[in-house]
């Protein structure tokens, strides 16, 4: 049966139109977000710690200050716990001060759910701050009655052990006294390695959120750049150098050098946080049945042309421009299709989500303009029409 392009076109609209509503958006609860290697936590200690009585093995708890979101999303609820190890403990003599070292290795979040870490002492003091990072390769470690946090924090070259720490910390270990932390005394958690956590529910721009999406490091780099903060390059990546000159900026502004890009730094860069790319995600069980439902139609494609897998075509046959342009685009978009579930999966940056799913929006209204010159059978626009529903939501005029 042939259709004039009018009718062809009339017909792909009234099969889109009887489909109708899009699939809902609520976000899968396997949805995960990812705190970035390097971030800062802020926490509280739940009990004293003294060098007089610790051991080696030894754990301890903190408590996180304040909730920590990532992007548009809840991450690390205020209340959860952060477990500390105690990994060398030496009390003081006469002459020499006492030492702690610490490690952190799990955090429980607020709803008992559990992850491991690697997560290092450091300090949001100007002072103690700026002693660590002159040395990228010390650990930090608690020393007895020397000023800061109630201890001191201060670093101690790269080599492990009670030995090595005792010899590179020298005369900072005259004063001969014990370190005592009391409880509740604030502590800073610096992440050595990336942290996945079930992402929590949409928040509004706050002051803990930490922003990683390249859109916002790109702006924070700029603003950085142009107050003489920040000398590398304007690419989005949220590398030493960035966290370096975040860390500055926020020590001369009086906000908690913690190097994160959070709502706090953002607002004192002057950084617009309202617009953003704030949209739609497909849930990952939909992006799934997307996909399925996007190759079973390319395959209908191919049977309706009465092409092989390995893509020959019927040599009796006369076939037209837009049928094969129809297929193409049908391919491509399978393809599209399953890029855009892996990111929903993989992913954890919502801004790459949303620019994700607008991309993939393109690739079907490319598939809308073939269509306009192919001959296809109903249940090939009714197959077309079904998918085009699932993505509705992601197809936002204008963006």
């Amino acid at each position: 049966m042939q259709f004039t392009t009018a009718s062809r076109r009339t017909l792909w609209s009234v099969a889109l139109a009887f489909v109708g509503a899009s699939f809902a958006t609520t976000s899968s609860a396997q949805s995960r977000v990812v705190i970035p290697a390097g971030s800062v936590i802020l926490v509280r200690t739940s009990s004293a710690l003294s060098s007089a009585t610790a051991k080696a093995g030894q754990t301890f708890e903190t408590t996180v200050e304040e909730g920590v979101g990532v992007d548009q999303y809840a991450a690390i609820p205020a209340g959860s716990r952060i477990r500390g190890t105690i990994t060398v403990a030496t009390p003081a003599t006469r002459s020499q001060s006492g030492v702690i070292e610490v490690v952190f290795d799990r955090i429980t979040l607020a709803d008992g759910t559990s992850y491991p870490i690697r997560g290092a002492l450091t300090s949001t003091d100007s002072a103690e701050r700026r002693q660590i990072e002159s040395d990228p390769n010390a650990h930090v470690v608690l020393v007895g009655e020397r000023g800061g946090i109630g201890a001191a924090i201060a670093g101690a070259g790269s080599g492990g052990g009670s030995n090595n720490i005792l010899s590179a910390l020298g005369n900072l270990l005259s004063e001969g006294r014990d370190v005592n932390v009391a409880a509740g005394t604030p502590l800073a958690v610096k992440l050595e390695t990336a942290l996945t956590v079930r992402r929590g529910g949409r928040l509004a721009a706050e002051a803990s959120t930490i922003y990683t999406a390249p859109e916002r490091i790109r702006s924070a780099q700029q603003a950085l750049a142009n107050l003489n903060y920040y000398r590398g390059y304007v690419n989005g990546t949220l590398d030493d150098a960035t966290r370096r000159a975040l860390f500055q900026f926020q020590l001369d502004r009086g906000l908690s050098g913690t190097g994160n890009l959070d709502g706090r730094t953002a607002a004192a860069l002057g950084l617009d946080l309202s617009g953003g790319l704030s949209g739609v995600v497909l849930s990952a069980s939909q992006a799934s049945i997307l996909r399925r439902d996007a190759q079973t139609l390319v395959a209908r494609a191919r049977r309706e042309l009465a092409a092989t897998t390995g893509g020959q075509l019927n040599a009796n046959r006369a076939y037209a421009q837009g049928d094969l342009e129809l297929w193409f685009a049908l391919s491509a978009f399978a393809d599209n299709a399953s890029l855009y579930e892996q990111v929903v999966r993989n992913g954890g940056n919502q801004d790459a989500a949303v620019l994700a799913g607008r991309a993939l929006a393109g690739a079907a209204h490319r598939v809308d303009a073939a269509a306009q010159n192919a001959r296809t059978s109903a249940a090939m626009r009714n197959a077309w029409a079904s998918v085009r529903s699932q993505i509705a939501s992601l197809d936002v005029p204008g963006a």
